[in-house]
């Protein structure tokens, strides 16, 4: 059974928290979950702080965009009022991947923000999707990002996207060894196609390989989709999850 953290993604339930925040988390809590990773929250980060310490659950990390426009500062403030240990921007798009002085651009803006944050108690992170996982000269471009990046700053990995993306998650994982904090964990098929995403241990991702090859990562469990009730999904994902060594 994992001893690392487990928590989820919020955006899997974007629906029930547009319809109403406090009965969508009063079900994610009945589940069992503890820990939530919010996203759209800067808006309404005191909101989102009252409803969750209402109900026991933390925040222990965050997605809102920063790096490729945002208000940093403004970000900065929402990440301390929800008391994260980590703000992780979720999204670049693959037009600023394409070449080595573009993952540079990515990395020195990202280190550049992880100075500004230097004087608040949480990092700065950055979650992928599968264009990162294409080469530039032999390498992924996740990787060249990594090996430019300041030690302030850190990886939540989908491994999800990186399966659909070509690549070995858990080698991946390996790879990047400590930078990676956080993990997304989702199952379903290596076509990419989020409508057919499934509880996991029952699609093609190999999870529980994922899992011991970041035995320390948060685990934070996702769907981008679910044909079925998504918190019939998320509930079988999270005793899957807790099985696992």
């Amino acid at each position: 059974m994992t001893t690392a953290p487990v928590s989820v993604q919020l955006y899997s339930i974007r629906d029930a928290i547009a319809a109403d925040l406090g009965t969508a988390l009063d079900r994610i809590a009945a589940i069992g979950f503890e820990n939530v990773e919010p996203y759209g929250f800067v808006d309404g980060a005191a909101t989102y702080a009252d409803a969750l310490s209402e109900r026991g659950l933390t925040a222990l990390s965050a997605h809102a965009p920063f790096v490729d426009g945002g208000d940093v500062p403004k970000a900065l403030d929402a990440a301390a009022t929800l008391g994260l240990a980590t703000l992780i921007d979720p999204f670049i798009p693959a037009e600023k991947w394409r070449t080595a002085d573009d993952v540079a651009r990515i990395a020195e803006r990202l280190n550049t923000i992880a100075e500004q944050a230097s004087g608040y108690d949480f990092s700065i992170g950055y979650h992928n999707h599968d264009w990162e996982l294409a080469t530039i000269d032999g390498v992924t471009a996740l990787e060249l990002l990594e090996s430019q990046l300041d030690p302030a700053v850190v990886l939540e990995v989908d491994t999800y996207w990186v399966e659909v993306g070509g690549q070995s998650a858990p080698d991946l994982l390996k790879r990047l060894g400590s930078r990676v904090k956080l993990i997304h964990v989702k199952d379903g098929g290596r076509n990419g196609v989020t409508a057919e995403q499934q509880p996991a241990g029952e699609g093609e991702i190999p999870i529980p390989a994922i899992l011991r090859a970041a035995p320390d990562a948060v685990r934070v469990i996702e769907f981008d989709e679910y044909a079925g009730d998504v918190f019939d999904g998320l509930a079988a994902s999270l005793a899957y999850v807790k099985e696992q060594a």
